[in-house]
């Protein structure tokens, strides 16, 4: 039978799936077996290649090595026998397939918030290109006048796929007493925000709210798990958001 080597990257950081297999691979490899939730393989590079490489001798540490496997996804090493040139690894979830974007969910019903939300994350980025090793890009939902609310499959993916999602939970109405108000959001960012909970870690979103002296109350969901922002002007939230975005975006190693 014919041998099949399949390619291996080792994932040192984060960096985008379609960066990653343009560069040149670190391991050439032929399948065992395909478990569950793991994987056994063959390497074919010469021994001495595999032992002065980088990768190994962060295994020999006992770091946490993963590799990109060509059709089959993201593993960790969990042991290596360089007697048999067996490696067996275990399914590792991954970070890699998320693209470098921020998407934002905006609310149109109160513009001074929506420009200055925009406008800081804009500078945000901008300052964050400045010494990133990727560059980041602001995502924004569209919005249709009086359309229903309704996600394309595009808009699920791309708030799936982002590095970070923030929500503009500045809200544009309340109801209820005064003693009991509920306050409420755009519907649009709402449907959004549901997506992204589902659909993402918690330390991938985040919910900015300007506070507005004419509205009283509460939100009618707790997202005290989550990270939020409140800020009642421009240049406060000019101030808060770098710090917080880059706080977020530090588990990427950008």
């Amino acid at each position: 039978m014919a041998i099949i080597a399949l390619k291996a990257w080792y994932l040192e950081q984060y960096e985008p799936i379609k960066q990653v297999i343009k560069k040149p691979h670190h391991l050439r490899l032929s399948r065992n077996s395909l478990l569950k939730s793991g994987l056994r393989v063959d390497f074919l590079d010469d021994r001495a290649t595999v032992e002065a490489s980088e990768w190994f001798a962060r295994y020999l540490e006992g770091e946490s090595v993963e590799f990109y496997i060509e059709g089959s996804g993201n593993y960790l090493i969990a042991n290596i026998d360089l007697v048999s040139q067996e490696i067996y690894f275990t399914k590792q979830e991954t970070l890699l397939g998320l693209e470098p974007v921020i998407y934002l969910s905006p609310q149109r019903e109160y513009p001074q918030a929506n420009e200055a939300l925009q406008t800081a994350l804009e500078l945000t980025i901008e300052q964050i290109n400045e010494r990133s090793r990727l560059s980041l890009t602001l995502e924004i939902a569209p919005r249709g006048n009086n359309d229903p609310v309704r996600l394309s499959s595009s808009q699920l993916r791309k708030i799936r796929k982002s590095l970070l999602y923030i929500a503009d939970g500045t809200p544009i109405a309340s109801v209820g007493s005064q003693d009991s108000a509920q306050l409420l959001l755009n519907s649009n960012v709402c449907v959004e925000i549901g997506y992204a909970l589902e659909s993402k870690d918690p330390g991938q979103i985040l919910l900015i709210q300007q506070q507005r002296s004419d509205l009283n109350g509460q939100l009618p969901f707790d997202f005290s798990q989550y990270k939020q922002l409140n800020y009642k002007n421009a240049s406060e939230l000019n101030k808060s958001l770098p710090k917080l975005i880059t706080a977020l975006l530090q588990r990427f190693s950008l």
